[in-house]
């Protein structure tokens, strides 16, 4: 029974910052690519940040490069995203998803298909 939990979300003003957290259990954590999607209500989903520990790959996406940090801790199986300087337009909800497919972990984010899928956490940036 794999699982992943999102945590971390909420209200903050532009310019603040947020960590999200992912847990995992049900499988082999640091065998997979671990990604966080986005998807704001009316647009497409976006692929922000993915990690594959084994290999050292890591991608940002361009719109958040500079102010986002993924980053992993192999004893707790948990993924955080780090957001800084978050603007309105980074108002979404936010998922992480696992896959065993390491090479799936780059420029092709937004449109790899990922075999699972935490519940999501709302994140909202307003003043």
């Amino acid at each position: 029974q794999a699982q992943l939990v999102e945590s971390g979300g909420g209200l903050v003003q532009p310019g603040g910052s947020l960590r999200l957290s992912c847990v995992a259990s049900g499988f082999t954590f640091d065998y997979y690519a671990i990604a966080w999607f986005r998807q704001a209500p009316g647009k497409e989903r976006e692929g922000v940040s993915c990690s594959s520990v084994s290999d050292g790959r890591i991608y940002y996406a361009d719109s958040v490069k500079g102010r986002f940090t993924i980053s992993r801790d192999s004893a707790k199986n948990t993924v955080y995203l780090q957001m800084n300087s978050l603007k309105p337009e980074d108002t979404a909800v936010y998922y992480c998803a696992a896959d065993p497919r390491l090479f799936i972990c780059g420029p092709a984010l937004g449109t790899s298909r990922y075999d699972y899928w935490g519940q999501g956490t709302q994140v909202t940036v307003s003043s």
